[in-house]
């Protein structure tokens, strides 16, 4: 007869304490009770909790994916997947500039070089202060009036270098102001 192999224990990863503040917990809470009913209710949930706090904490994931009985990694992966959802908080103002050939044609290439130059950002980057992300698009529907950039959710046409600085001064104007 043999003897039982002895017994291993496997440690076990805990997760650490979420970093959630009350009210964006609330926020995401309340942004899957209102819309978990519908059918593909991930995506809606997803747009209302970006919507609501500027992008999609990761410590909103596993409540996301508690909320519509999914995986955690089915939500990271719609999160990761989509370039629109922001992982990480963004400026108080995003700066979507269209990089379809349309607008290339009429100048994107070197508008973005200039905004990236000014900014002192890339692609994904919040200026320092906090006030601007600059974010790639593929098509805004302004083709004939490029380049075109979104500044949050405000459509601009035939943007220049010098039109451009003065969108961003404006932006970067207090919220009373602007």
């Amino acid at each position: 007869m043999t003897s039982p192999s002895p017994r291993r224990v496997i440690p076990l990863k805990t997760e650490p304490p979420s970093t959630l503040g009350s009210a964006d917990r609330k926020a995401i809470e309340g942004a899957c009770a209102r819309l978990k009913a519908l059918p593909g209710a991930l995506l809606p949930i997803l747009h209302a909790v970006q919507e609501e706090l500027g992008f999609i904490p990761k410590d909103a994931v596993p409540l996301i994916a508690r909320e519509l009985n999914l995986s955690i990694a089915e939500v990271h992966g719609v999160v990761s997947f989509y370039h629109y959802f922001r992982q990480h908080r963004g400026g108080r103002h995003v700066v979507h500039l269209c990089r379809a050939e349309a607008c290339q044609a009429l100048g994107a290439s070197a508008l973005e070089a200039h905004a990236k130059r000014s900014l002192g950002i890339d692609f994904h980057g919040t200026t320092a202060d906090g006030a601007i992300s600059l974010e790639p698009v593929f098509c805004l529907g302004n083709c004939a009036l490029g380049p075109s950039v979104m500044i949050d959710d405000k459509l601009q046409g035939r943007v220049s270098a010098q039109r451009f600085d003065a969108l961003m001064a404006q932006a970067r104007l207090p919220a009373s102001k602007s």
